[in-house]
């Protein structure tokens, strides 16, 4: 079979495609969402380089985490991200945001996804990738990636890679929270064999997710930077009510059911 001559080409992103659908992920988190916090962001921000951005990947809001993530941390660079071809051909605009499509159980899939991988850290983008390469709760364990990642790893010995742990939670408000822990830098050594990159990549993603974990335990947002704000209290005829409860005792109105501590960084967004 003929090599595909476009399989390593770096995605074309489109810049108009791209803002539009930013605003769509701010709304839909602001709406859905009390708010995203996060720790050590300042880790993603000060970064440089090729990058690969590997995470787990316990729920469909996954992507737009990452998306969030990358314009509001990382705004300068370009972003992209492998998906299954079956269901991205059910959304092509996602390929305007320099999202490709890999064959997930294939050779030449994985031929192209190495390919392309390769040209877009060459090329000074950031890639972003889940490579347990299917829906996963937090709280599994062990984590198991599929090969793809170290071998491309093995093919740019300079890139860093950042471990990010995601998870979901409800705490004391109507809405959830999306928590996210961003981890230290790592370079693998290209000595070890891709069976042994694996494991290493797993059980540094694994550590952040324990330490993601047992800050969520602790429900409270004080221990986190807010990413972006969503929406508080209760919403609706209650939260209407208690308005004009304060406003007629002439007291400060509070929507969260308990005081928010957490240092906002969506002030300027």
């Amino acid at each position: 079979m003929p090599a595909d001559k476009n399989a390593s080409a770096v995605p074309v992103i489109s810049g108009v495609t791209l803002r539009f659908f930013t605003r769509i992920v701010r709304r839909y988190f602001r709406k859905h969402f009390r708010a995203v916090l996060i720790h050590n962001a300042d880790k993603l921000r000060h970064a440089s380089g090729p990058l690969i951005i590997y995470a787990n990947h316990a729920s469909w809001w996954d992507p737009m985490v990452c998306v969030l993530l990358a314009q509001t941390l990382l705004p300068n660079r370009n972003h992209y991200a492998p998906m299954d071809a079956v269901p991205l051909a059910r959304y092509p605009i996602l390929r305007k945001l320099g999202i490709f499509p890999i064959e997930l159980e294939t050779a030449r899939g994985a031929t192209r996804f190495l390919r392309t991988s390769e040209a877009i850290l060459k090329s000074g983008g950031v890639l972003w990738i889940t490579p347990q390469g299917r829906f996963a709760d937090a709280r599994e364990r062990p984590i198991t990636f599929k090969p793809g990642l170290a071998a491309l790893v093995k093919r740019v010995p300079e890139v860093t890679l950042f471990p990010l742990a995601v998870e979901y939670t409800f705490w004391n408000e109507r809405l959830p929270e999306t928590l996210v822990r961003v981890g230290p830098t790592i370079q693998v050594g290209q000595h070890l064999s891709i069976e042994k990159a694996t494991s290493g990549l797993e059980c540094f993603l694994t550590l952040e997710m324990e330490a993601l974990r047992e800050a969520a335990l602790t429900r409270d947002p004080s221990n986190f930077d807010v990413l972006l704000d969503g929406s508080r209290g209760t919403g609706g005829f209650y939260a209407f009510g208690r308005r004009l409860r304060a406003l007629f005792q002439g007291k400060g109105f509070q929507e969260d059911h308990s005081k928010r501590d957490a240092t906002s960084e969506d002030a300027n967004q």
